[in-house]
């Protein structure tokens, strides 16, 4: 595994690699903020909630 190493410079190597992570983690928050269900900063939106409890179905005639 040693002889990696002497084909790449591990600092460059480190630094790619965290910046790469660091992107990635960045690009999954900001997908995870933009769904409804996962939005934890304004949370799910009322609207869809609140119409879906207002719904009254038909009774049958006795």
């Amino acid at each position: 595994m040693h002889k990696v190493w002497l084909l790449f410079d591990p600092r460059r190597t480190l630094v790619a690699l965290f910046t790469f992570l660091f992107i990635l983690a960045l690009l999954i928050h900001f997908i995870l903020l933009s769904t409804d269900r996962f939005n934890w900063l304004d949370g799910p939106k009322t609207p869809r909630a609140a119409a879906a409890q207002s719904l009254v179905l038909p009774t049958m005639p006795a």
